[in-house]
């Protein structure tokens, strides 16, 4: 599909799933590896589009909409994106990733918005009041437009909402709605009113479209005709003017997940080739450096704050580096060091098992150089991050190193001895 629109200027993105949910049987998961994991199919899909198809397309990932069975005293609910705030993706074209969700009266954050059958005691989004139905929002979806300098923070496209316009509306679908517009306008939120085009029949159908046919009478017969009860409010959303004006750019942040598989976001490194072979391998996007590690679990963070993202030089020259060879300094007494040569940064890295197997340096033409005041960051008996762990939470229940915004990392250090498995135990920020 892709491939097939890639000309047509028109189509600038792809939806990858609509609503995924649970089947009969099995729950989608986010991060699970398995094969319902909905986070990694996801990734999959949009890294095989970037580098196959057309770089340049929008990919529009959904939240989870349901798991569980809707039953009172069974687990269920709507995770959304919740998973995103401790897994995000990370394409290889990093503003090419939108987040999405759909928010309707009727369903809520653990209600399937059956009635009768499959219907449950949780509160419906319209049963919330207007601070609750904020916060729900805010902590399900919203969070990775809303907070910056977070791995997750990306644009969020509230692809679906709507309600019912036409016969005597809920007083409940009404402050709803009222609520959710309210909400959209404050935060500047890009939304998809569902459905854009419907049905009547003499005047009568289930009201949500926002232009009707009515095919009895052959007549348009739509928001602006007379008859529905949304029409001032619809006015006033497409005209709300609370936020306008450029976006200023902000500092990129992204997380590295080797749980599973190899996580090379390098579109460079991809086209380079194995860099080494066996080992599973992750790296940033060609606009970032490695500025955080975790330890068990061999999770990276990756930002482009302060150097900005033309730090690797135009020919994007690296090297990889599996000794000590380019070890000026004895920054870890009695563990093992790999450190990149002068102007260079780590931009990725692999390992064998547990145990670290090199590290991936990318060559530098920023004038001046990179400098070179070094400090080592232990992060192998506890959390050891600079700058209030700006990045937010990318290896949970794992300790992390990170260095200081204003440094790159410049090596990793690891040892077997003792009850290490080779797992890193420091990083050489460098400034």
């Amino acid at each position: 599909m892709a491939n097939r629109y890639k000309d047509n200027p028109r189509v600038v993105g792809a939806d990858l799933y609509n609503e995924v949910r649970r089947d009969v049987l099995v729950d989608p998961n986010w991060g699970w590896g398995n094969e319902v994991d909905w986070y990694s199919a996801a990734q999959y899909a949009a890294d095989k589009i970037h580098l196959e198809a057309n770089p340049n397309l929008l990919i529009v990932i959904e939240g989870i909409n349901w798991i569980g069975l809707p039953v009172d005293g069974l687990p269920h609910g709507r995770p959304t994106l919740s998973g995103a705030e401790y897994i995000s993706h990370n394409l290889m074209k990093s503003d090419k990733l939108v987040y999405s969700a759909h928010f309707y009266s009727y369903t809520g954050p653990n209600h399937s918005g059956a009635t009768g059958i499959g219907e449950t005691s949780d509160p419906r989004y319209r049963d919330l009041s207007a601070g609750d139905l904020n916060r729900v929002i805010e902590q399900s979806a919203t969070f990775v437009a809303l907070r910056n300098d977070y791995h997750y923070t990306r644009p969020i496209w509230i692809s679906e909402f709507g309600v019912s316009g036409r016969g005597i509306p809920d007083s409940r679908d009404i402050s709803w709605f009222d609520n959710f517009l309210s909400y959209l306008k404050t935060n500047d939120l890009d939304y998809a009113f569902w459905p854009l085009v419907g049905f009547l029949e003499n005047g009568y159908g289930n009201g949500w479209a926002l232009l009707n046919w009515d095919r009895a009478r052959n007549v348009q017969d739509g928001i602006f005709d007379g008859n529905d009860w949304r029409r001032d409010r619809w006015v006033e959303l497409v005209n709300s003017t609370s936020l306008s004006g450029p976006v200023s750019n902000s500092t990129k942040w992204s997380m590295l997940n080797v749980d599973y598989s190899d996580y090379v976001k390098s579109m460079t490194l991809k086209s380079k080739g194995d860099w080494d072979v066996g080992a599973r391998k992750a790296s940033c996007n060609d606009d970032m450096r490695l500025i955080g590690l975790s330890r068990k679990s061999h999770r990276g963070l990756c930002t482009d704050a302060v150097y900005g993202t033309e730090l690797w030089n135009g020919a994007r020259e690296s090297v990889t580096v599996t000794n000590e060879q380019f070890v000026t300094t004895d920054w870890a007494a009695r563990y093992s060091k790999l450190q990149c040569p002068s102007d260079h940064y780590v931009v990725g890295y692999a390992i064998r098992g547990a145990r670290m197997s090199s590290v991936l340096c990318a060559k530098t033409s920023r004038p001046g150089g990179l400098g070179g005041n070094g400090r080592t960051v232990w992060f192998d008996k506890g959390d050891n991050r600079a700058d209030g762990s700006l990045g937010g939470e990318f290896a949970l229940s794992d300790y992390k190193g990170q260095c200081s915004t204003n440094e790159y990392v410049a090596g990793i250090a690891y040892t077997l001895r003792g009850l290490n498995a080779g797992w890193p135990a420091a990083i050489y920020c460098k400034s």
